[in-house]
């Protein structure tokens, strides 16, 4: 085994939770410290983006592929409206004297380790020409880092984006799980970007070719001039976002002595506290050998077409009104076939969204604890996004679990009951004793392929595996709206409690992320206020 991949399957196995201990982390939250959520760079020029107050995007089920989308050329309007729905503010909420901003994109505490670049060329009513720029959420906002001249850039009719991760933002609540919590997000946020890109009829190809050697400079992350004595960022991924199809083309990196760079970056705390486990965890992990890795049709599963839960709502409301829920009533019961529709939308297709930009086949399964789902009975279930799984997975269980397809074909609707009974206090204790887990419809943990996989891929791909229960998590997150309860994913479990109940040994399978999904109970004490009212002079 390369010494990379072990010390990242160490540090996977130092951040574990257990019921008699948990993951270092700090002693108690030092408020004085907290990040500030939003980057700036100081005297970068600043191109603002304008808001539209009229929605007219698509029907929600546009989001998962199950209904047309006209395509909207690239336009200033067009590049607001894709950052605003994917990385954008959602709300302000107030509680007494305190208040904070929600974004699009949901974050691990609210926290917000992704940053995020775009790389433009020129194009009509955009006056900052071909170059790269920071995303300043805040203001809704393009900070210009770099300005190209226009042979430096081979985009045309389309535009790349790159995320970046800051750890402390994570660090200073979670401790040295934190790299964790910070992959999480950025799968978030590349399904995020993808939904967004689908109101106006773009597409998202994730390029995984670009290495960290090669992103660090383009973005500027490389610069110690543009970032003196404040929190680095680690970068994560570059994707092309296509308006053309045919004018589309790879964007080529290469120093010129022609660019200009603007901007220093801000310093989000006062002090720090050292995880050298992050550290090491994120330099073990480093992109190092670009490598393509293009799916041919016949490594997709062959699903049906998408069928997702049908809401009355626009793409644009069911995006703005996504809210990670914080207290379930324990008592309503989701109807089956909305169930299996949330459930529909987390199956890889290679023609419909957030999976069709997502260049390597499914690694991760989800195992379901099934409390409230009107004509299912209660217990244990396995929805089977990789079929080509099963045959290992039913070596790695317990003998004794049962592997009963639900409803035929299972090409459609891949669920097997591996046990029934009530699993609610198991769910409760093994999600750190949340009630969360177990007062909801459902809550599930996302298995995920994982020794083998590093072994053939290098410790890289531990990021990716992450990025894709976010993803799983980002489609949740939407067709629970659309199916009326609300979602909310948990970073907070017992890892091996969960493979110990399912009879899983070693490192072949390892659950990454859970999530659950239930009627929320909403907090009276807050106040919902417009995201951007301060932009218009509002209090």
């Amino acid at each position: 085994m390369p010494e990379t991949t072990a010390e990242i399957i160490a540090y996977h196995e130092r951040t574990k939770h257990h019921p008699e201990s948990y993951a270092a982390g700090p002693h108690g939250l030092n408020w004085a410290t907290q990040p500030n959520p939003f980057r700036r760079f100081a005297n970068a020029p600043l191109f603002r983006l304008p808001l539209t107050s009229r929605d007219q995007t698509p029907a929600a089920a546009s989001l998962f592929g199950a209904a047309p989308v006209a395509l909207r050329p690239l336009s200033l309007e067009a590049l607001s409206l894709f950052f605003e729905l994917s990385l954008g503010l959602s709300a302000r909420k107030k509680i007494a004297d305190s208040s904070w901003y929600l974004r699009m994109n949901p974050s691990s505490g609210n926290l917000h380790p992704t940053e995020a670049y775009a790389v433009l060329p020129e194009f009509a009513g955009f006056l900052g020409g071909a170059g790269v720029y920071h995303y300043a959420a805040l203001d809704h906002a393009l900070e210009q880092r770099t300005r190209w001249p226009q042979a430096a850039t081979s985009v045309a009719q389309g535009f790349h984006v790159a995320l970046t991760s800051i750890t402390w933002r994570e660090a200073w609540k979670y401790g040295e799980r934190a790299f964790r919590y910070c992959q999480h997000d950025v799968g978030h946020a590349l399904a995020a970007l993808r939904f967004a890109a689908t109101v106006l009829g773009w597409r998202v190809q994730l390029l995984p070719e670009w290495d960290d050697a090669h992103l660090a400079p383009l973005l500027g992350l490389d610069r110690p001039q543009d970032f003196v004595d404040v929190e680095p960022e680690t970068p994560e991924l570059l994707i092309r976002v296509i308006v053309n199809e045919v004018a589309a083309k790879p964007l080529s990196p290469a120093a010129d002595p022609g660019i200009e760079w603007f901007g220093r970056a801000n310093r989000l705390s006062d002090s720090h506290v050292e995880w050298p486990a992050i550290d090491e965890a994120i330099r073990s992990s480093e992109r190092k050998n670009p490598r393509a890795a293009p799916l041919r049709v016949g490594d997709w599963p062959a699903w049906s077409d998408a069928s997702p839960p049908n809401c009355g709502h626009t793409a644009g409301q069911l995006i703005r009104q996504r809210r990670s829920a914080v207290e379930f009533d324990g008592a309503t019961h989701l109807a089956r076939d909305r169930f299996l529709a949330i459930l529909d939308t987390t199956l890889p297709r290679p023609t419909a969204p957030p999976f069709d930009g997502w260049p390597f086949a499914p690694r991760v399964n989800l195992v379901l604890f099934v409390h409230r789902v009107t004509g299912l009975e209660p217990g244990l279930y396995l929805w089977l996004r990789a079929p080509a799984d099963a045959e290992a997975l039913r070596q790695a269980f317990d003998s004794k679990l049962k592997w009963e397809a639900v409803s035929e074909p299972v090409d459609s609707t891949p669920l097997y009951r591996l046990g029934g009974g009530d699993v609610r206090d198991f769910a409760r204790t093994l999600s750190c004793h949340q009630d969360i887990a177990a007062d909801g419809a459902f809550s599930l943990g996302m298995l995920a392929r994982f020794e083998p996989v590093l072994r053939e891929h290098g410790a890289a791909a531990y990021r990716e595996l992450f990025w894709e229960t976010g993803m799983i998590g980002q489609a949740l997150y939407l067709a629970a709206e659309a199916a009326g309860v609300r979602g909310t994913g948990i970073g907070c479990y017992f890892d091996d409690v969960l493979h110990h109940a399912l009879g899983v040994t070693g490192y072949d399978w390892q659950s990454l992320y859970h999530f659950t999904i239930g009627a929320p109970v909403e907090d009276v004490r807050l106040r919902t206020a417009p995201p951007y009212a301060h932009l218009a002079g509002e209090v």
